[in-house]
């Protein structure tokens, strides 16, 4: 047990076997202070302070807020503490968010001398921020000049956080969210968007901000929680120490309360933007969604969550099956499911590909699926499955995307928000034994489904329909907003706003002085990186490699093949083949049957290809196809019978579902073009240079995408689908006939018993002919891909050389330099960017730069060359080189779960990245010189070599074809 500093008192507390922790509640005397300490044998600690954040507008004054709290503090008045502490340390994570109704401030470290300097610069931040206007101009919104100190040309609006919403409510998904929680709920802070609409954030004032921080960032209403095996104690005295006692207790508790209730279901109608040559046919979402029971009440959130599995977890369930199926639309909406991340459950369910006339007709058919299980109930079986993926969820431990102690803080962040049982939201394994019991009752899940979903008035039923005029009436009314702001200006107020442009720019172009903060250096660097070490054996003729980790009572398999010999169509259809394998008929077993043997048994099941050119020969590629599939461990044969049934049994019959799958594939990947702008244009700036950055460009890329459009075309009519599924029919046999391996995750008791019941894998298979590397064709790339996006993705490739080769370390280090020293304060600062970079990708040997959510286009791209100039200018300090070295080295050696690292593991060594050759990529990187920055930068980036790409919206057409680029559309 912790014994709590001085200050601070022990409110409860708890031993979770399941995930092997010790959770500890504290109460700071004082203000009242919350501390939530995950005690656990792990090194990664993570911190988050967390403030109740309750906007009453959709301003974006917390998300605002967020941005500016770290631009400068009392203890370290420099412009950019949190980007300048990124360059200074070895974190595994460092970040802010803004939720709906709280604001965090997260950064978690293997090593404790970092841990302690970061946690020093986050709570000087967040509690004596000094809140600079010229900050706010920056972060939040400004005018400006379009023409700089001109004061005859127009006026625009600037600013980073209103360009990142400009780009975040480009995505249709969080129209549908953001439009659906302002009916959802009318009268509490969810019925704003807390991010800020573009339209609104203008409104918000310098002042206002303030107001906001002093009545909202104080330690009566912040929750600090931490994670990892620095006890409570140590965490308390530095919070004491440099926060907590200079402050008195607030005289007012900020919270949510509950949303006032409708007497009766509304229907609303509104709508999204559109390109207009898209059209409008089967673009409209048609959505219900419902107002559940209080967050914090455990028993009934996890009754919640099991309903929403009965109904909506996999093709097999009712509600999942009517949306996938019905012919009113094209696939589910992405919003399906249980939002538990507010004060109170959100059930929502609904189709996009939809036409508006089609509302009734949805609406009454959801209805008609609830009343028959509120009437019929459901199988045992279904909702048996449905709880067995609840354990699952709490057993697994994660780590892969987050650091593990940050999704768990995260996981009871709510609760602690609303003041209720945040131990509770961790230790759910008493309500699943108590939901065990109750599902034995046939009736439990019909009152249920009746209780909370046919009973309840609370619910909105919202059509988003498409406008091809409303981009453009938008953008005339911002014209408008500025255009009367401008005629209302008087000479001094213009001068005024020329002189906050030029103040501005002089404080971001000032240099700071760095040697304030703390940080840590290349001689904190650990001499060697974390090895994961496997046990290779034989699983009959054919190799098995084995992993003991700490998985939780969890087991982990794959079956992996070299992918053979495929024709260029095979090769494009493979996503889609990989996506079918696992979500089709398996023998005798139509795709629903399967689809509940598989929630009965695994905690997921999917397949997917890779690739990677060899480790000293870019023009070399080699092509891997994996099974994945996890279990419990009482379910770890019957996920191997699983397996071999999806190997020997797959089903190419039924065509109807193939359809489906294409059509929510599509939708998917649509509505992921502007969340992964940056991205994709990276793909398509990379995708001449080699064979390996093709196929990611044909395949996940943009091309992939207007591919996947044009097959989907091609389905009308029963030939059409006929013809794929024999080709994806062509593409298993060659797949099953491949020689196999395997690997294998797991406790190390366990993996004698797992390796005997994988045997069943291992069968005989004939060998099929390999994979050749075909010649490729180099050449430059320069393309605009138009999508519905307000702001652009701008990004540069160049050609380089492959992991081994001794440039290789320095272009990974350049990219971070190049950001650090110029591309941060010029794409994002001075820019209005959300963000911009380079990085050097040695899989593909090629180097690229990057902007995100980005107002500019030209300007950007000549920024890019811009950064080179710099680097020949010779203006830069060692120290640089070392920050670059520091974010290098803290991306290789950041931890994932421990089945994410045994996976990584075995995978690099599948494609020649041995840990050697990695350890032998990172020394190098440690030993990076500033001289070896600029002989590669004048070795491999010559502007003239470059290749570009953009993606933007109708806005940017006219620009990008006067760059030269040639006009591409999805």
């Amino acid at each position: 047990m912790s014994n709590a500093h001085p200050a601070f008192e022990l409110v409860t507390s708890a031993t979770i076997e399941s995930l092997g922790v010790q959770v500890e509640e504290y109460r700071h005397h004082k203000t009242g202070a919350q501390h939530l300490h995950i005690a656990a044998d792990n090194p990664e600690n993570v911190f988050l302070v967390a403030l109740r954040t309750v906007p009453q507008d959709s301003s974006g004054v917390a998300h605002i807020l967020e941005h500016t709290a770290l631009c400068g503090s009392e203890k370290y008045p420099v412009r950019d503490p949190f980007f300048m502490m990124i360059r200074r340390s070895l974190n595994t994570f460092m970040n802010a968010f803004t939720s709906s109704d709280w604001t965090a401030y997260p950064f978690a470290s293997q090593n404790r001398k970092d841990f302690d300097n970061l946690l020093d610069v986050y709570l000087d931040a967040v509690f004596f921020a000094r809140l600079d206007p010229l900050d706010f101009a920056q972060e939040g919104h400004r005018l400006e000049f379009a023409e700089p100190g001109n004061t005859d040309s127009e006026l625009v609006y600037k600013g980073v956080v209103f360009n990142e919403m400009k780009g975040a409510m480009s995505s249709v998904t969080s129209q549908l969210w953001h439009t659906l929680g302002r009916y959802l709920f009318p009268t509490t802070t969810y019925h704003h968007n807390s991010g800020g609409e573009p339209a609104d954030i203008p409104k918000l004032s310098y002042q206002q901000l303030v107001n906001f921080y002093r009545s909202h960032y104080h330690p009566s209403n912040a929750i600090f929680m931490t994670f990892g095996d620095v006890p409570a104690a140590e965490h308390q005295a530095v919070f004491e120490e440099k926060a907590l006692h200079k402050f008195e207790p607030l005289d007012k508790t900020i919270g949510v309360e509950r949303e006032t209730r409708y007497l009766a279901p509304i229907s609303v109608e509104e709508h999204y933007p559109v390109s207009g040559d898209e059209g409008l046919e089967k673009k409209t979402h048609i959505v219900l969604g419902w107002l559940l029971g209080d967050v914090t009440d455990l028993e009934e959130s996890l009754t919640a969550h099991l309903l929403t599995g009965v109904l909506l977890d996999n093709s097999a369930s009712p509600l999942m099956k009517l949306l996938e199926t019905t012919d009113l639309g094209t696939s589910p909406s992405p919003l399906c499911g249980l939002d538990d991340s507010q004060r109170e459950l959100a059930f929502v369910c609904g189709i996009e590909g939809s036409e508006r006339e089609r509302a009734d007709e949805l609406e009454k058919q959801v209805l008609a699926v609830l009343e028959d299980v509120a009437e019929n109930g459901v199988p045992y079986e279904q909702v048996e499955a449905a709880l067995h993926q609840l354990e699952l969820q709490q057993r697994e431990i994660t780590g892969d995307g987050y650091p593990y102690g940050l999704q768990l803080i995260l996981t009871a962040l709510t609760g602690a928000t609303h003041r209720g049982d945040a131990i509770g939201l961790l230790n759910i394994d008493p309500i699943l034994e108590k939901l065990r019991e109750q599902i034995k009752d046939p009736r439990f899940i019909a009152d249920t489904a009746r209780k909370l979903l046919l009973e309840n008035q609370h619910r909105v039923r919202l059509l988003l329909s498409p406008d091809d005029a409303l981009s453009g009436r938008r953008e005339a009314a911002e014209k408008a907003r500025l255009a009367e702001i401008k005629a209302r200006l008087s000479d001094g107020e213009k001068e005024q706003i020329v002189q906050t442009a030029t103040a501005l720019l002089d404080r971001q172009q000032r240099e700071d002085d760095a040697s304030i903060l703390p940080k840590v250096g290349v001689e904190d660097i650990p001499p060697e990186m974390p090895k994961v070490e496997g046990e290779e054996t034989r699983l009959g003729k054919q190799k098995l490699t084995r992993y003991s980790a700490g998985t939780n009572g969890l087991a982990y398999q794959q079956l992996i093949c070299a992918l053979p010999d495929l024709t260029e169509e095979e090769k494009q259809l493979l996503p889609y083949y990989c996506q079918a394998l696992t979500e089709v008929g398996l023998g005798d077993k139509d795709y629903l049957q399967v689809q509940q043997w598989q929630a009965s048994v695994a905690g997921a099941l999917h397949s997917y290809t890779s690739s990677r050119t060899d480790i000293d020969d870019l023009q070399q590629l080699s092509s891997y196809f994996v099974l994945s599939g996890k279990a419990l461990t009482r379910n770890q044969a019957p996920l191997t019978e699983l397996m071999q049934a999806t190997v020997e049994q797959v089903r190419f019959d039924e065509l109807p579902r193939f359809r489906e799958l294409l059509l929510q594939t599509l939708a998917r990947r649509e509505q992921g073009v502007v969340g992964n702008g940056h991205a994709l244009a990276m793909a398509a700036a990379s995708a001449g240079y080699n064979r390996a950055a093709f196929e990611s460009h044909a395949t996940g890329g943009l091309l992939g995408l207007r591919q996947l459009k044009a097959l989907v075309r091609g389905l009308d009519g029963d030939d059409g689908l006929e013809k794929l599924t024999a080709q994806f029919q062509a593409i298993h046999r060659k797949i099953a006939a491949a020689p196999r391996q395997f690997l294998l995750i797991g406790e190390e008791d366990k993996l004698p018993d797992y390796s005997q019941a994988l045997t069943p894998l291992a069968s005989e298979t004939v060998k099929a002919s390999a994979a050749v590397s075909e010649d490729f064709d180099p050449h430059r790339v320069g393309e605009l891909w138009l999508a519905n996006s307000q702001v652009n993705f701008c990004a540069k490739a160049y050609a380089t050389v492959p992991m081994v080769h001794e440039d290789a370390a320095p272009l990974a280090v350049l990219g971070g330099f190049l950001r650090n020293g110029f591309l941060h304060r010029s794409i994002r600062e001075q820019g209005g960017a959300y963000g911009g970079g380079a990085s050097h990708d040695s899989n593909l040997g090629v180097f690229r730069f990057y902007s995100y959510r980005d107002p500019r286009m030209a300007e950007t791209l000549a920024d890019f060359d811009a950064s080179l100039e710099w680097l020949a200018s010779g203006r830069q300090k060692d120290e640089q080189v070392e920050e670059a070295i520091l974010g290098v080295v803290g991306a290789l050696d950041k931890p994932s779960s421990p089945a994410g690292e045994a996976k990584k593991a075995f995978h690099s060594a599948l494609y020649g990245r041995t840990h050697a050759v990695r350890e032998e990529f990172r020394r190098r990187v440690t030993e990076v010189r500033l001289e070896d920055l600029k002989r590669v930068a004048d070795t491999y980036l010559k502007p003239e070599n470059a290749s570009t790409a953009v993606v933007t919206g109708a806005q940017g057409r006219e620009a990008g074809l006067e760059l030269g680029l040639q006009e591409e559309k999805l």
